[in-house]
């Protein structure tokens, strides 16, 4: 069977190796059938269709997801779209939706939306009606560089979630903590699964943590200053994150009973208090040095650095090897990197 995402568009990179690493790590085998902006459309075995609610509800840098049922070139999809066994599809309430993703279209989309909901209505029984608040069928359609993709939406990553839980909205906050649609993305970069251990050992607000716990894995978070531990509990207690474990500890000293399968962690920049007024440079070998041993060796971690920051360095005489990186430009004098790490 084939699926569309509709990918955010706020980043060049991440977007899909998010979707990669999810898939990757759920098991689920796909091929990338096309790629546009915006717009990924995959090819994944028929046995798989069971699997995707769950990938869908793991995902941050996506929008949509929906199985596609017609590919067409854009001057034929009514055509087609009178073609199609409705019925098979559509067994109670409706709603047809279109969007377009350039400017090439013809397309009204409002008018195209009536056409198409128009057909399906008189290729279905008489009793179903559209239902455009809440619909048991969502049929989208995506146009796209003449093209058009019709298809049966299968789920939609929700942006309430990331919207609610902002670092200001939470009981306890302190300036510089990172998005939660940012910490959901770092983590599903490490391919971590449901019930795996995940350590962020500069744990702060415990904004990753949150993200981690939601979907499933077991926390662990430390951080040299009491007041980020006591507010990081405080967080997670508030998001119904109940699997974890939160103490004050220096990241270059860390010691756990058992191996974590993934790492993933936002420490601090500069010389500060947050810092304890160690330089950035120092503080990171000397954890990388402590964390190395605390990850399995099939585990990857996630980090974000100021671009400023020799992490070739940093990583010099360790295990750990960068595998992907993504930056992010914050502002004029600050591009954030997103670095994912494998153990050799």
């Amino acid at each position: 069977m084939e699926i569309a995402l509709l990918l955010s568009k706020e980043h060049p990179t991440l977007p899909l190796a998010e979707v990669r690493a999810v898939l990757e790590c759920e098991g689920i085998k796909y091929y990338i059938k096309e790629k546009q902006e915006g717009l990924l459309i995959l090819e994944i075995p028929l046995e798989s269709p069971e699997n995707m609610s769950g990938i869908i509800k793991r995902l941050s840098f996506t929008h949509e997801v929906f199985q596609i049922l017609i590919e067409v070139d854009e001057e034929q999809l009514l055509g087609k779209t009178k073609e199609y066994p409705w019925d098979n599809i559509v067994k109670s309430d409706y709603a047809v939706r279109v969007k377009k993703m350039d400017k090439k279209s013809h397309f009204n989309t409002s008018k195209l939306e009536w056409e198409m909901g128009s057909i399906i209505k008189d290729n279905v029984a008489s009793e179903i009606r559209v239902n455009l608040e809440n619909p048991s069928t969502f049929i989208r359609t995506v146009l796209i560089n003449g093209k058009a993709f019709v298809g049966q939406r299968m789920g939609q990553i929700s942006k309430k979630h990331f919207f609610d839980l902002k670092p200001h909205k939470r009981p306890f906050f302190y300036p510089g903590s990172m998005s939660p649609k940012l910490a959901r993305g770092m983590v599903n970069l490490t391919r971590i699964r449901m019930g795996e251990t995940l350590l962020d050992p500069f744990c702060g607000t415990g904004g990753i943590l949150i993200e981690a716990g939601i979907i499933g894995a077991r926390v662990i978070g430390t951080d040299i200053d009491y007041k980020m531990v006591k507010g990081s509990i405080e967080n997670l207690q508030h998001c119904g994150i109940h699997d974890y474990q939160v103490f004050q500890e220096d990241a270059r000293k860390l010691e756990l009973p058992s191996k974590v399968d993934a790492i993933v962690t936002d420490p601090p920049y500069g010389i500060s208090a947050s810092t304890r007024g160690e330089k950035s440079q120092d503080l990171y070998q000397q954890s990388m040095q402590s964390l190395q041993e605390l990850l399995k060796e099939d585990g990857h971690m996630c980090l974000a650095t100021p671009h400023y920051l020799d992490l070739d360095g940093v990583l010099e005489g360790t295990k750990f090897k960068i595998i992907e990186q993504h930056h992010i430009r914050m502002h004029k004098s600050l591009t954030r990197v997103i670095s994912v790490l494998a153990k050799i």
